[in-house]
C-alpha cells in the first residue's frame, strides 16, 4: 500500500515572521534579487517558510509548477551539476547528459539548509553557476552547457559556524532572526503546529483560499513590476548609503535597487518612494557593510562603558595606571611591580582604547610548513577480483585516487564491456587550501614601547603573503576584556591598511577566551573541509596572570613573543609550551 506523501506546511498559516515572508515573496516578484539568505536559531520557522515559498510561487508561461530542489550537505559534485547518462552509455553506447539538481532547479528555488555547513567545492560550482546564470559540464567525455537561473534560499545557525565571505555575498538579502515571540505569539503558533499535525490534509485546505490570494498578488506585481521607475535622487541616496556602510563594490546598489523595485511592485505601485528604500535596506546591508563603518549597527571597539558592561559603572581611572583584572575577578595585564602604586583594581579596563600606526618589521622568517602532497595526473587502474577480490570502487584506490569512480574512464579501458575488468577512478585534488587565523594582543600592555604598532605591521606582512598565495585570512583581537572579531574569514585582502588603522588597542587580556574561540572556529571549520589547512598565530607579549594549564589545541600553530621589558617573564613562551606551538620572537623593525 503506497503512503501519501505529507503536504507542506503552509506559508499562510505561519505565525509572524512578517519581515521573513516579505523578504521570500520580493524575490519571487524579482529574481534578479539574486536570492535570500536566513540567519537564525533553531526553532524559528527559518526552513518552513523556505519549503513553503514553493506552494505561493505563480504557474510558469506553460502552466508548469515551479521546482523547489533540495541540495542536500552530502551531495556529489556529479548529483549537482550533471554527469554521464551511464545507463544509455551501457545500453545504447551513446554518451549523453544526466542532468543534475542545478538544471531541476532552473526556472524555481534551489535551497540549502545549513548552507554555512556545505563543502567548499560545492561553494565554489554554486558561485560559478549563480555568477553567469549558466551550468557548463567539462567531464566525463561531456561538453554540455544549460540555463540554470533560480532563487537561491539558504538557512543557517550563526552558532554553527560562518558562510564563506564569497558565497555570502551572493545571496541577495539577509535576514537575520532573533527567534524570540511573545507569549500570545507562542500560544499562536503551538494551536496552529497542534492542527496541522493532527490532521495535515484538512489544515492545508483551510489555507487554500489565503495561499490563492498570496499568489495571484505576487503574480500582479511581477506584471506590474516592469513599469515601476526610481528618480535620481534616489539612485544618488542609494549610493551615498552604501559609501556610508562601506560596502565593497556595486553589487549592493544594485540589488538595493532591484529590492526596493519589488517592494513598491508589491505594494501595488509604479514609483519608487523613499520608504520603499528603507524597508529594504536592512536585509541588503545585514551581510555587507563593514563594522567599522559609522552606520553599522555593531559599534567598533570602544570605551567600556560604551561596548562593555560589564565596566561600564567604573569610574575612569588614570591611563598610566597598568594592573588590571579578568571576567573572574583574577588580575591581568601587568603586574603590580611595573604599575605605580595606588592604582584601582582594573585600570586597563577602564582606560579609553589608544590607536597605534602600523610598522613594519623586518621579514618575517616563517616556520616550515607540511610538506605539500605530491602530486600525481594518472589514476589507478586495477582488474576485477585483485586486492582481496573486489571489483568495484573502494579501500583498493590508490594513494593519489578517491573512491569515486571515473565512469567515462572505466568503459573505454573495458571497451563498454559490463561490468568491467578493471575500474579508473578520479583523482584527488593536489592542492590543500589554507587558511591563516591570526590572534592578536590588543590589551593596554601592549601600547609601551610601540607594540602594538609592531604587532600591526606583522599582521599586513603575513597578509600580504596570505594574498599572494591565494590563501584565506581571518583576524581575531583580545583586548578591553572582550574577544573581537577584527577581520572576518575571507581571501587575504591585497591590502588591510584602512582595517589596521580602526583597531585600537587597550584594557586587559581575555588570553583564555580568545584560545576558546579560536580552537571551536578550527572544529567548525575543519569539520566542514576536511581538506582545510589551517595554521594559528598568536601575537603577544604575554602580559597575562590566567593560568596556561589545560589548553585547548590549536594543531598548526606559532606564538610570537611581543615582549620587550627588560625583566622578561617568559610567559610567552609558556604558552607555546603549553600549545605545542612553534615559538617566535616579535621581528624588529626594519629601522633597527
Amino acid at each position: 500500500m503506497s503512503t501519501q506523501q505529507r503536504p507542506d506546511y503552509p506559508f499562510s498559516a505561519v505565525v509572524g515572521q512578517g519581515g521573513l515572508k516579505t523578504a521570500l515573496i520580493l524575490n519571487a516578484i524579482n529574481p534578479r534579487i539574486g536570492g535570500l539568505l536566513i540567519s537564525g536559531p533553531r526553532g524559528s520557522a527559518k526552513s518552513t517558510l523556505a519549503r513553503g515559498l514553493a506552494d505561493i510561487l505563480p504557474a510558469a508561461d506553460d502552466g508548469a509548477t515551479p521546482p523547489f530542489v533540495n541540495l542536500p550537505l552530502g551531495t556529489t559534485e556529479d548529483r549537482l551539476l550533471g554527469t554521464l547518462d551511464l545507463e544509455r552509455a551501457l545500453n545504447d553506447q551513446a554518451v549523453t547528459f544526466h542532468p543534475g539538481l542545478l538544471a531541476r532547479a532552473h526556472g524555481g528555488v534551489l535551497y540549502v539548509d545549513e548552507v554555512n555547513l556545505l563543502p567548499d567545492a560545492l561553494v565554489d560550482l554554486l558561485l560559478d553557476t549563480t555568477a553567469r546564470g549558466i551550468n557548463v559540464v567539462e567531464r566525463d567525455g561531456i561538453s554540455h552547457s544549460h540555463e540554470a537561473r533560480f532563487i537561491l534560499i539558504g538557512t543557517m545557525n550563526p552558532d554553527e559556524g560562518d558562510l564563506r565571505p564569497q558565497l555570502l555575498d551572493r545571496f541577495g538579502l539577509m535576514v537575520q532572526m532573533q527567534g524570540e515571540h511573545a507569549v500570545a505569539e507562542r500560544v499562536a503558533i503551538v494551536r496552529q503546529r497542534e492542527a496541522y499535525e493532527r490532521d495535515p490534509a484538512a489544515f492545508v485546505a483551510q489555507q487554500t483560499a489565503e495561499q490563492q490570494a498570496l499568489r495571484t498578488r505576487i503574480e500582479q506585481a511581477r506584471t506590474l513590476l516592469a513599469d515601476v521607475t526610481a528618480s535620481d535622487a534616489l539612485y544618488t541616496r542609494i549610493a551615498e548609503c552604501c559609501l556610508e556602510a562601506g560596502v565593497e563594490g556595486v553589487r549592493a546598489d544594485v540589488i538595493w535597487l532591484q529590492a526596493a523595485l519589488a517592494y513598491a511592485a508589491w505594494q501595488g505601485r509604479t514609483r519608487v518612494e523613499g520608504a520603499d528604500l528603507d524597508a529594504v535596506a536592512p536585509w541588503v546591508l545585514a551581510h555587507r557593510q563593514r563594522h567599522d563603518s559609522p552606520s553599522s549597527s555593531e559599534p567598533p571597539a570602544g570605551p567600556p562603558d560604551a561596548n562593555n558592561s560589564s565596566g561600564a559603572d567604573k569610574p575612569p581611572e588614570p591611563p598610566q595606571s597598568r594592573s588590571g583584572s579578568g571576567r573572574s575577578g583574577q588580575p591581568q595585564g601587568e603586574s603590580n611591580d611595573s604599575a605605580p602604586s595606588g592604582t584601582g583594581d582594573n585600570p586597563w579596563g577602564a582606560m579609553p582604547p589608544q590607536h597605534q600606526t602600523a610598522v613594519e618589521p623586518a621579514q618575517l622568517s616563517a616556520p616550515d610548513r607540511p610538506p605539500a602532497q605530491q602530486r600525481q595526473t594518472d589514476t589507478w587502474s586495477g582488474t576485477a577480483g585483485s586486492q582481496r577480490g573486489q571489483t568495484g570502487p573502494g579501500p583498493h584506490c590508490g594513494q593519489h585516487t578517491t573512491d569515486r569512480p571515473d565512469w567515462f574512464a572505466t568503459l573505454v579501458a573495458n571497451g563498454g564491456q559490463w561490468p568491467p575488468r578493471q575500474w579508473r577512478f578520479r583523482p584527488r585534488r593536489t592542492s590543500q587550501p589554507w587558511l591563516h587565523l591570526i590572534l592578536i594582543d590588543t590589551s593596554g600592555s601592549t601600547l609601551k614601547q610601540q607594540l602594538f604598532g609592531r604587532a600591526k605591521g606583522l599582521v599586513a606582512q603575513l597578509a600580504q603573503q596570505a594574498y599572494r598565495a591565494r590563501e584565506q585570512f581571518a583576524v581575531l583581537g583580545f583586548g578591553n576584556d572582550q574577544v573581537q572579531e577584527l577581520l572576518p574569514r575571507r581571501r587575504a585582502p591585497k591590502t588591510i591598511t584602512r582595517q589596521l588603522d580602526q583597531w585600537t588597542g587597550g584594557g586587559g587580556t581575555p588570553l583564555r577566551q580568545a584560545l576558546e574561540q579560536a580552537a571551536t572556529r578550527l572544529r567548525q571549520w575543519q569539520q566542514r573541509e576536511p581538506g582545510l589547512h589551517i595554521r594559528t598565530w598568536i601575537i603577544t607579549d604575554g602580559r597575562t596572570r590566567e593560568t596556561l594549564d589545560h589548553l585547548p589545541a590549536l594543531g598548526d600553530c606559532v606564538v610570537v613573543d611581543a615582549e620587550q621589558s627588560f625583566v622578561r617573564r617568559g610567559r610567552t613562551r609558556e604558552l607555546a609550551r603549553g600549545l605545542g606551538a612553534h615559538y617566535m620572537n616579535l621581528p624588529a623593525t626594519e629601522a633597527t
